[in-house]
């Protein structure tokens, strides 16, 4: 992180102090970027020991009274159908928002919440977290520097041997889908990321729940995913995601790209969900680019109070978010 920050620390509230919640908080005030001035969190016990941890941290039983408070910026960490409309009430109040992902249930929440943001030109960003790893900046470098040529097959993978342990993901009204919201998201935000938001000309696949093909009449959502894209240089793109696949270990997640002059892949170490690898590739050969250890996990929490203590401003670069919620979009009116 760079830059000259101002005398005055922003103060930020933080919606939903669960488990992320509470982690990107504690990211921020480890490294001194911000005031931790309130907490919202219908859980009183949560609220509680937060106070008990952090004298002089004001708390709240609901968002919309924490709203009312002083403050330069919000961290929503609650479950994703309320997402849009809260990052929408705090960007109306005049806050920045960093927000977890899905940012919007689809393309339409999504455009409306950067919509508000670009026009009250207030600093909006979404916890998609792994673009953050060294492995995926590497990965990035590597093919921006052309080195590997053309980019021809994409393999994108996320399978979590687990599942979500929240009822709401999978209700689909409030999560706004299964797998492929929770974890193809990532997937798609890699995807846009390292190629500098590709254009989608094709596209199919099947969704899958508890093993048969999922009826979009009934109200269940997909617990795995098999996408084929075709992007619009005809590169072929191949997505898979899971919840409880018996994949043999915790989970597996690789984003690998194909080139005509070698490949590159960010790829998990032994099923860990936290240690990533980034390897290029020539022939049988492989080039270790990054390794553990890297403390990832509140990078772009980081990142976004950084920007928010230099001035709290919209950053263009944000744009992107709206393009994977409407690639998202675009893969559930596609697949069946």
């Amino acid at each position: 992180m760079s830059g000259t920050l101002t005398s005055i620390k922003p103060r930020i509230g933080f919606a939903g102090v669960g488990w992320i919640g509470k982690s990107r908080m504690q990211a921020i005030n480890n490294h001194h970027l911000a005031e931790m001035a309130a907490a919202a969190d219908p859980d009183a016990a949560v609220t509680e020991q937060l106070k008990q941890e952090m004298p002089g941290l004001q708390t709240y039983s609901t968002f919309e009274a924490m709203l009312e408070s002083e403050l330069e910026g919000i961290v929503i960490a609650t479950p994703s159908a309320l997402h849009a409309g809260q990052a929408l009430a705090a960007l109306k109040k005049g806050k920045a928002v960093f927000c977890q992902k899905p940012l919007g249930r689809n393309e339409q929440e999504t455009a409306k919440v950067m919509e508000t943001a670009r026009r009250r030109d207030l600093l909006l960003g979404v916890d998609f977290s792994y673009r953050y790893t060294q492995a995926v900046e590497q990965v990035k470098q590597t093919i921006a520097s052309g080195e590997l040529g053309k980019i021809y097959g994409i393999h994108l993978t996320f399978h979590n041997a687990y599942g979500p342990d929240k009822p709401w993901y999978r209700d689909a009204d409030l999560s706004g889908g299964g797998c492929l919201m929770d974890l193809g998201i990532h997937l798609v935000d890699l995807l846009y990321w390292v190629l500098d938001s590709p254009q989608i000309t094709d596209l199919h696949g099947r969704l899958f729940h508890q093993g048969k093909p999922l009826n979009k009449d009934l109200r269940h959502v997909e617990d795995y995913a098999s996408v084929q894209l075709t992007l619009n240089d005809d590169t072929a793109v191949q997505l898979s995601c899971s919840w409880n696949l018996p994949a043999g270990k915790d989970a597996i997640i690789e984003a690998a790209f194909y080139g005509e002059n070698g490949g590159a892949a960010f790829r998990n170490v032994n099923g860990s969900f936290y240690d990533f690898i980034a390897e290029k590739y020539s022939g049988t050969s492989a080039e270790i680019l990054a390794e553990p250890p890297d403390d990832w996990g509140g990078r772009g929490a980081l990142l976004w109070a950084e920007k928010l203590a230099e001035g709290n401003k919209f950053d263009s670069p944000a744009a992107v978010y709206t393009e994977v919620a409407g690639a998202l979009d675009l893969i559930y009116q596609n697949c069946s």
